[in-house]
């Protein structure tokens, strides 16, 4: 069992910078390929970025590739997500996903659990 909590979210104005946190409970978070996902209202959960169990491999949509990073820090079981230049259409309800083992977590499919999410809104 994994439980998952982010925290970081808020209003910003286009063009600035936020960092998400999530914090995982459970012994298997070395073991797991993480993630980010994101829901805007009246439309289906998309991902975002998402890391290997070790941080070495990165994955993200092309929608953010080159704004935002993801990482982790396996010593406080902790994934990031560091979301820079933000635009309007950043806009969402942004989730933190456990994965599994050796998948990425680049599809809904693809995850075990889920946290609560935390509410990103960029004013334009």
């Amino acid at each position: 069992q994994v439980q998952l909590e982010e925290s970081g979210g808020g209003l910003v104005q286009a063009g600035g910078s936020l960092r998400l946190s999530c914090a995982a409970s459970g012994r298997t978070f070395n073991n797991r390929s993480m993630g980010w996902f994101r829901q805007a209202p009246g439309k289906e959960r998309e991902f975002v970025a998402a890391i290997s169990r070790s941080g070495g491999t990165k994955y993200y949509a092309d929608s953010v590739k080159g704004r935002f990073t993801i990482s982790r820090d396996n010593a406080k079981n902790t994934v990031y997500l560091q979301m820079n230049r933000l635009k309007p259409e950043d806009t969402a309800v942004y989730y933190c996903a456990a994965g599994r083992t050796t998948v990425p977590a680049v599809n809904v499919n693809l995850v075990d659990y889920w946290g609560q999410g935390t509410q990103v809104t960029v004013s334009s």
